[in-house]
Parts: structure tokens; C-alpha cells; sequence
């Protein structure tokens, strides 16, 4: 039975246990369990809370949640489960960190969302940005979309734990 401890984190643990935990939490949540808005949403309650138990830059997560491929405009992302302030409801491929990743498939580790052309700034407080391809049968059918208030908000650790559990979703739900 799901039960809210799975997004409690304990003091002191480092991103790597953090992450452990996510991914463990995550596989818990989506055994027996296949439809993509249950295993989403609970997805991004699990970083919301992972990101605000580390130190600073991850307890400046000021967004964390997903954009999917929309199905009757498959060059458009539409806005999935997130937590965090209001977001922008569509983005074109190609536009944008989010639309840069769907387009090329590629995680986009952003340090200096100012520096990124054509960033899209949903959150004006947003200061870095990871996004990373959830890719299904070749298509890319939703991305994770991280922000942070910091810059240098992320690194090659969040990209390696992101994109694990971006292949853990994709593995793991019917679209």
C-alpha cells in the first residue's frame, strides 16, 4: 500500500542516498501499477521532497515535474504532474530547454538558464535547469523537467540518477 513515508527523507543522507531512495521508492510505487498519471504524479511528489532534504543548490528546486508529447500535436509538449508554481502549458519542440531535449533526445544540463538561447523562463526566480528525454519504442513521450533558484543547481550525479529514472517511467507505464 502506497503510504506518504515513501517521500520522507532522512536528515543527513547524501545525493547519492537520496537518489537511491527515489529510484527504490519509485519502483515500490509502480509495481503493479502501469497508468502514467499514478506513477507521475507520485514521481514528482518523490523529487520534490528528495530535492528540498539535501543541502543548497538542490533545496532551491523551485519546479520539479514533466511535459508530454502532446498526443494530437506530436511536436508540442503539454504540461503533465509537477510541484511548484504554475507552469507554461505548452512548449513547441525545439523551443526552449524543454523543447531543445524532446527535439534532439538529449539531457539538457543547464548551469545558467540566462545563457541557454531561447530559454522560456516560466519562473522568473529559475537560475539552472536539467531536462531529460523520457524516450519510449524511440519517441520521446514526456521529459523530466527539474529548476532550480541557484545556479549550478545541478550535476553530472542528477543527470546519471535522472535519466535512470526517466528509463524506470518509460519501462514502467502504459501512454
Amino acid at each position: 500500500m502506497v503510504h506518504a513515508d515513501s517521500s520522507r527523507f532522512a536528515a543527513g543522507m547524501s545525493t547519492k542516498e537520496v537518489y537511491a531512495q527515489v529510484l527504490e521508492q519509485a519502483r515500490t510505487l509502480f509495481d503493479g501499477q502501469r497508468n502514467w498519471v499514478c506513477n507521475f504524479s507520485n514521481t514528482a511528489a518523490l523529487l520534490w521532497h528528495a530535492y528540498h532534504s539535501l543541502p543548497a543548490p538542490s533545496n532551491a528546486v523551485n519546479w520539479s515535474g514533466f511535459y508530454f508529447t502532446n498526443p494530437s500535436n506530436p511536436r508540442q509538449l503539454i504540461l503533465g504532474p509537477f510541484q511548484g508554481q504554475v507552469a507554461c502549458q505548452s512548449i513547441a519542440y525545439g523551443r526552449g530547454v524543454c523543447g531543445k531535449a524532446a527535439d534532439t533526445k538529449v539531457t539538457q544540463l543547464v548551469e545558467d538558464v540566462e545563457k541557454f538561447p531561447g530559454h522560456i523562463a516560466c519562473d522568473g526566480a529559475s537560475k539552472s535547469e536539467i531536462v531529460v528525454p523520457i524516450v519510449k519504442d524511440g519517441k520521446v513521450v514526456a521529459i523530466i523537467d527539474i529548476d532550480c533558484a541557484e545556479l549550478n543547481g545541478f550535476t553530472s550525479e542528477d543527470q546519471a540518477a535522472l535519466e535512470e529514472l526517466a528509463q524506470l517511467l518509460a519501462e514502467s507505464c502504459d501512454f
